[in-house]
């Protein structure tokens, strides 16, 4: 389990696997945080060199249900977490994984995260920390206006693959529950408060599998190549006299003042008004080739 500074929550924690033709699930790991969890977990180093390791309090919170009900909870804001737990090796071949844990945030964040992530292999749990190999990482982000959602990321073959669409999180104050469920169909399921937020298929929604198609990288551009998509249409041709039609006319409609003295006033002339013919410079249509189609493939 990681938790990203500036965060404050308590968290209950499932992993159980599920066989598609059985009723029940075999629960691999189960953490309720009763008395004697700390033997169970090992808290990491991390960052402790750098004084940013914050400490965990075992409590049910400001407010709660049941004072008994306990979770383990960030105390310091602007510090990293960094806890971890064994569990027995599995596989979730023909089965369905399920990922449980339940998060309260007793603040209004400003950033922070609270992620649960699945290890693989020998782990340091003492060195553990953000740079250390994952399989899953599940869990709520929240980070300013702009970042509210649930990080979902699958691991394979070394890189990490987030996932593609945006799945809002909860950010009120209140305890709410994270499920992640991964089939062997490849498809998956994930929950709010066992609420569907989102579905779908793995190989659509993350970029595991390879494209199915790449650029030839043998592939060059053809000498004779045109880039024009459009030339100047040859049928269309300027008009005889486009050229002497003039930007503005006298106004019909303009009369000589009674009371105009061309002695005084000099020779009255007309005003001009733009003229409703005049078009601006003439330029030539275009059109789009009229040739061979090329093959491309």
């Amino acid at each position: 389990m990681a938790i990203r500074r500036g965060s404050s929550c308590a968290v209950l924690a499932l992993l159980a696997l599920a066989s598609v033709a059985a009723v029940s699930a075999d629960v691999f790991f189960q953490e309720k945080f009763e008395d004697g969890w700390e033997s169970r977990w090992v808290k990491s180093e991390w960052k402790k060199d750098e004084n940013m390791a914050g400490e965990w309090n075992h409590t049910s919170g400001k407010w709660h249900g049941d004072a008994e009900d306990k979770g383990i909870q960030t105390s310091e804001d602007y510090r990293f977490y960094a806890i971890s737990a064994e569990y027995p090796e599995f596989s979730n071949k023909d089965k369905t994984l399920v990922l449980q844990f339940t998060v309260k945030h007793e603040q209004k964040l400003d950033c922070g995260g609270g992620y649960v992530k699945l290890l693989g292999g020998d782990v340091d749990q003492k060195k553990f920390g953000g740079d250390t190999p994952y399989s899953i990482m599940f869990g709520p982000d929240i980070c300013g206006y702009s970042t509210k959602k649930v990080h979902t990321i699958l691991t394979k073959d070394g890189k990490n693959h987030l996932i593609k669409k945006d799945v809002p999180c909860e950010t009120d104050q209140l305890s709410h529950v994270y499920t992640l469920i991964i089939r062997p169909d490849a498809t998956y399921s994930i929950l709010i408060d066992n609420e569907e937020k989102q579905t779908g298929s793995i190989y659509e929604h993350w970029d595991i599998l390879p494209p199915k198609e790449i650029k030839d990288p043998e592939a060059k551009k053809p000498e004779d190549w045109d880039d024009k998509e459009y030339i100047p249409d040859p049928e269309d041709v300027k008009p005889e006299g486009y050229d002497d039609i003039p930007k503005e006319v006298t106004d019909p409609d303009a009369k000589k003042p009674e009371d105009w003295d061309d002695e005084e006033d000099g020779e009255w002339t007309a005003p001009t008004i733009p003229n409703p013919e005049y078009k601006g410079p003439w330029k030539q249509k275009e059109g789009t080739y009229d040739c061979q189609p090329r093959l491309q493939g």
